[in-house]
């Protein structure tokens, strides 16, 4: 996992930057329930998709575990940028709208305990809106995801569409809207993946010990067109919304 902390100062530079999180922001925006006035951003990071998240009537705040990032986002959202677990936000039951948690739910063993807390704190008719199966999203069916996929661990991952849904609605969320949006900039290359699985940035569904590496970057070395772009992933939003 990431030490975010150390990440901050660059994060935005390495993910996309405004394109990507402009577009998150917008499809974030169209499952935001309507009337609603208190968004949570759940690991909000450096704020760049928080701050983007604008409208009329709309006073998101943003809540993250890393000083590092905090810095960061509070010169984006003054005064709404907050240190906090997400297991255990320190808010009232039924105090906020919604809760947005983009691309939270793939990094931790306990995306579950992540949805039981904004049950939580979300009012009746309240929104849980989150990332779904991020790293599916960039098996685009290329020559790089040719090479990837035998290695893939099915099921391994804890974004996953499936148990998020059941997570989801044994605290009495139901499935509500969905969404996509482009990761604009966010497409492979054959020279930069290689790097990954030595870098241990695959963690979370890569199959197999440094042998399957070496193999893994030779194949991925062999391919052509080395530094062009294969096309873009297609994140995938979905939102749950409280009974009531």
């Amino acid at each position: 996992m990431l030490d975010h902390e150390a990440e901050a100062a660059h994060y935005d530079r390495t993910r996309g930057g405004v394109p990507r999180t402009g577009a998150a922001a917008a499809a974030v925006l169209r499952l935001v329930p309507p009337g609603a006035r208190t968004p949570l951003d759940l690991a909000c990071g450096t704020g760049l998709v928080t701050g983007r998240l604008v409208r009329p009537g709309l006073r998101v705040y943003g809540a993250d575990a890393a000083h590092a990032m905090l810095r960061v986002a509070a010169g984006r959202v003054p005064g709404r940028a907050v240190r906090a677990d997400a297991r255990s936000l320190p808010l009232p039951d039924a105090s906020l709208d919604a809760v947005c948690a983009v691309w939270l739910l793939r990094l931790v063993p306990f995306a579950a305990d992540i949805v039981a807390e904004a049950a939580r704190v979300l009012r009746p008719g309240g929104g849980l809106i989150t990332t779904v199966d991020k790293d599916a999203a960039h098996d685009v069916g290329g020559d790089i995801d040719a090479v990837l996929r035998p290695h893939r661990r099915a099921g391994a991952a804890s974004d996953g569409s499936g148990p998020i849904a059941r997570a989801a609605a044994a605290h009495g969320l139901v499935p509500a809207a969905g969404a996509r949006f482009t990761g604009r900039g966010q497409g492979r290359t054959p020279r930069d993946t290689v790097r990954k699985p030595r870098a241990g940035r695959f963690a979370s569904w890569f199959r197999g010990g440094p042998a399957v590496v070496d193999e893994l970057a030779a194949a991925l070395a062999a391919l052509p067109d080395q530094d062009r772009r294969r096309p873009d992933p297609r994140y995938r939003l979905v939102s749950f919304a409280g009974r009531g």
